[in-house]
């Protein structure tokens, strides 16, 4: 890694994608011992989730991650654990292969140290902006604990040596294996081989890598080591971040869309203030059935943007937005994979000019279903917007024009579990 020159300290930068090998701190049990230790992500935990999982065993990781404000205490569990042997460290550095199976569907990638970047490096390559009450929290957190406590999860288009090797090593018995609550069965496999870890390096160096989901955690690890950098530290592992690298064109995520609901906005005066600039087709009329609108919605996506609204009596299809609305809506200055995104011609052509709202949340909700969002509306008289899915290729090439999807904008799954490997920062 070469220095860049800041105005306090030299910040290294990497030479490219760079995944080093960790020793990593992992909960000394396997199977449904692992599972009750375990957690999906912080931020899709809600209270009651918290509660439940805080309940479940005295060892979950969600005491680690979502501590409330008491930053000092959760360090001082996690000490407690690693000191006890609730977590035991890898005697060697070691990157995870990591597969993730689902309902027929399997995900496979490596866990490991990603070297941090600014997304100027375009190495690693940001696609939603983040919200600074979130970093914050995540900071304290981090310099509370000085860990990695999950990691934040990057796609990547591959086919080499990497991805072989992931190949190869999931043909033989995982040393971790556990299915959560959720019905993904996580399995782990280590590999310490000098040779292995060689080409690992030499076949991701040139390539860069998309967050799929971690945009906070990334600006929280490149914020801490700013921060080391300024008090003098020098380089250290504050200069990598826990990450899990998928080859997205081998084994990679599922591709799911977030919808919307809007409470404020009748389905008769969506439809209405639509008419003008969207051909309008009626759907269902008295049976609303979720699967069914969403295959709809699936087959008119083929020739061009379509959208389904509908209050849960009624439910209507929205295609072929007019070519005078996408040119005042949508921003000139942006990019062509920007402008031709379903969910920017939702947000600024549909929401903001069309049915004249702001775009905001309290007044535009998001579900990661179509039943949430329909139940939403039809509880506060409003409409649900639902949307398809974004194409893994389609955020990428918004990321590499260096910009940001509109928030809210695509669900991957399924998500690396919170607990299987930790990172703390000591070495």
């Amino acid at each position: 890694m070469r220095p860049m020159v800041t105005a306090d300290r030299p910040v290294p930068v990497p030479a490219g994608l760079v995944l080093a090998p960790i020793r990593a701190a992992r909960f000394a049990v396997s199977g449904a011992d692992l599972a009750a230790r375990s957690s999906p992500p912080y931020d899709v935990i809600d209270d009651a989730e918290r509660t439940r999982l805080w309940d479940r065993d005295e060892h979950n990781v969600v005491r680690l991650i979502l501590p409330g404000e008491d930053y000092d205490g959760a360090a001082r569990t996690l000490r407690a654990w690693l000191d006890t042997g609730v977590l035991r460290r890898d005697e060697r550095p070691t990157i995870y292969v990591c597969e993730e199976e689902q309902d027929g569907h399997v995900q496979r990638g490596l866990i490991g140290a990603v070297a941090l970047a600014d997304p100027d490096a375009a190495i690693i390559l940001p696609h939603e902006n983040t919200m600074a009450g979130a970093v914050a929290d995540r900071l304290a957190l981090t310099r509370a604990t000085r860990a990695n406590l999950e990691p934040i999860f990057l796609l990547y288009s591959g086919g080499g040596a990497a991805s072989r090797l992931v190949a190869a090593v999931v043909g033989t018995p995982p040393q971790v294996e556990t299915t959560t609550d959720d019905g993904v069965t996580h399995r782990l496999w280590a590999v310490d081989d000098p040779a292995e870890l060689a080409a690992v390096t030499e076949d991701l160096l040139p390539r860069r890598a998309v967050i799929a989901d971690g945009h906070h955690r990334y600006a929280t690890y490149r914020q801490y080591q700013a921060e080391r950098h300024a008090a003098g530290d020098g380089p250290g592992p504050w200069d990598f971040g826990l990450a899990f690298l998928v080859d997205a064109t081998v084994s990679g995520p599922q591709v799911h869309a977030i919808h919307r609901s809007v409470a404020g906005l009748p389905l008769a005066d969506a439809l209405r203030l639509a008419a003008p600039s969207f051909a309008v087709r009626q759907l269902a009329d008295g049976d609303v059935r979720p699967g069914q609108l969403l295959a709809d919605l699936a087959e008119a996506g083929r020739n061009g943007h379509a959208f389904a609204v509908t209050d849960g009596t009624s439910a209507y299809l929205l295609t072929e937005p007019s070519a005078q609305l996408l040119a005042r809506s949508l921003p000139a200055q942006r990019s062509e994979a920007f402008r031709g995104l379903d969910v920017t011609i939702a947000h600024l052509a549909l929401i903001v000019e069309t049915w004249g709202l702001a775009d905001t949340v309290d007044v535009v909700a998001y579900h990661h279903d179509a039943p949430a969002a329909i139940a939403a509306a039809a509880a506060a008289g409003g409409t649900a917007l639902l949307l398809n899915p974004t194409p893994t290729a389609d955020v990428t090439a918004v990321a590499e024009a260096g910009e940001r999807m509109p928030r809210k904008s695509t669900l991957f799954t399924p998500k690396p579990r919170t607990g299987l490997v930790i990172r703390p920062l000591d070495d």
